[in-house]
């Protein structure tokens, strides 16, 4: 039976003060891609910069699971679309254009990958409305799409991730069994993507999945096609990751926030755009190892619009013809 559980890079200290890893982490991270679908890279986000964003993350998700039936949830209500701020104030380059993630991405899928999606996901703890339900297993690469590697989803929780606390459970290699042929649920469907069962338990005999512990600081780059799902959260922590994502109990509710972007090859034509706050233009148009489409807007225009996105699956990952 395969290993479960992901390969994790600790890098040395020079890499991290330079933002790039040497050749032997760099091939370990890309041969795990490879194999694995999905890599870990530890200790490469400065702590006091995820625990501000959480922080603001965390008065969010509040105001979002408050709307109840018209929140951003994926599948079932306690797990909640939510976007970070677009908007200086909040926006730290080494989360958001965290270097040592780019030079991944970018020697996995060609130079310059495209930056066309960055959101986050949030486990919310159990009410007795809501208990601690999970997602059914799935591909968020529920279209038509290429069988060699066209996008990779950079996680980053902003507090330790845990079984617990709702990290998420991920099916290692299946990135290389992907397609609608296995999938049920049309795209923009709340519940699109969901892998067969019979297709489920063929694999767990195989190689089963896992929750890993994700430590604070570090960044999860997966494959778009790899099976997974949002484990129900068993604490009273909100649980939120970026994906481009603990507070002091005696200010904050506790909240892990799971953010993460998507980059996607340089030749892959995928439509989207990023809607940003102008006050940000000088830091993304200054960086160089992406390509960045981006819809700008005022500061207060953003402010205005950010909690109100769609449901996860509503988005259109695919590529024009």
């Amino acid at each position: 039976m395969g290993r479960s559980q992901p390969i994790s890079i600790k890098p040395t200290k020079k890499e991290i003060q330079n933002g790039r890893l040497g050749p032997r982490n760099l091939e370990l991270a890309i041969r795990s891609l490879y194999q694995d679908g999905l890599v870990v890279v530890n200790d490469v986000i400065p702590h006091d910069m995820l625990h501000r964003l959480n922080e603001k993350m965390v008065k969010d998700a509040h105001e979002l699971y408050g709307r109840k039936e018209d929140s951003p949830f994926n599948y079932n209500p306690n797990n909640l679309q939510q976007d970070a701020p677009p908007m200086r104030e909040f926006f730290e380059p080494q989360i958001f254009m965290n270097p040592i993630a780019t030079q991944i991405t970018s020697t996995a899928l060609g130079p310059r990958p495209k930056w066309t999606f960055c959101s986050g996901n949030t486990a919310m703890p159990p009410t007795r409305e809501n208990l601690a339900v999970s997602q059914p297993v799935h591909s968020d690469a529920d279209f038509a799409h290429p069988d060699h590697p066209f996008a990779h989803v950079i996680n980053v929780p902003l507090i330790t991730m845990t079984p617990e606390n709702g990290s998420t459970e991920v099916w290692l290699g299946t990135h290389q069994e992907s397609g609608l042929h296995i999938q049920e649920g049309k795209h923009g469907e709340r519940a699109s993507g969901r892998i067969k069962l019979d297709e489920l338990e063929d694999r767990r005999s195989v190689r089963p999945p896992c929750q890993p512990t994700i430590p604070k600081g570090s960044i999860i780059i997966r494959d778009l096609r790899l099976w997974h799902a949002g484990i129900g959260n068993q604490t009273d922590t909100i649980r939120v990751m970026l994906a481009m994502s603990k507070l002091p109990s005696c200010m904050f509710e506790r909240k892990l926030t799971n953010m993460f972007e998507v980059h996607f090859a340089p030749w892959y034509r995928n439509p989207m755009k990023l809607q940003l706050a102008d006050d940000l233009k000088e830091i993304v148009e200054s960086e160089m190892s992406l390509e960045i489409p981006v819809d700008w807007a005022s500061k207060d225009a953003v402010a205005e619009q950010y909690l109100n996105r769609a449901f996860g699956n509503a988005y259109n990952f695919s590529q024009v013809k």
